[in-house]
């Protein structure tokens, strides 16, 4: 009977190995959940910025037309990714206003995948950076 070669086997595990990853990779980065054809914009209240991995989620109180006010969730990049592009867990911070773009949820909930959001100063935030 002949042995099957160690580097056949070992090759076969690799590549077993690299694809698992990529599956799981790609499923983690998926927009599913958002519409990416659609954009829409709203004006409100930064609530709570959660700065965590492997994303971070801004929380905006949004007034509505019954007097009251709705919650928006919005999911944005990572904290690494952000932080390389002069984001800080304070760049954001509870009670400031902030007029965000987005891409919606595509169950009609409230938020979205964060595009950018402007500032009463004129500063736009983006998940690929800060800037005027």
């Amino acid at each position: 009977m002949k042995k099957t070669p160690r580097v056949l086997i070992l090759a076969v595990l690799t590549l077993s190995i690299i694809i698992s990853t990529a599956v799981s990779v790609s499923a983690h980065h998926s927009f599913a959940m958002f519409n990416m054809n659609e954009e829409k914009t709203i004006t409100g209240t930064v609530k709570q910025v959660e700065w965590t991995n492997p994303h971070i989620w801004i929380w905006i109180d949004v007034p509505n037309d019954k007097g009251s006010v709705d919650l928006y969730g919005f999911e944005g990049m990572s904290p690494n990714f952000l932080e390389r592009r002069n984001w800080t867990r304070t760049t954001l911070k509870v009670g400031d206003k902030i007029t965000v773009t987005f891409r919606p949820l595509r169950d009609g909930k409230n938020g979205g995948m964060f595009v950018n959001g402007k500032m009463p100063s004129g500063t736009v935030l983006t998940m690929g950076g800060g800037g005027q």
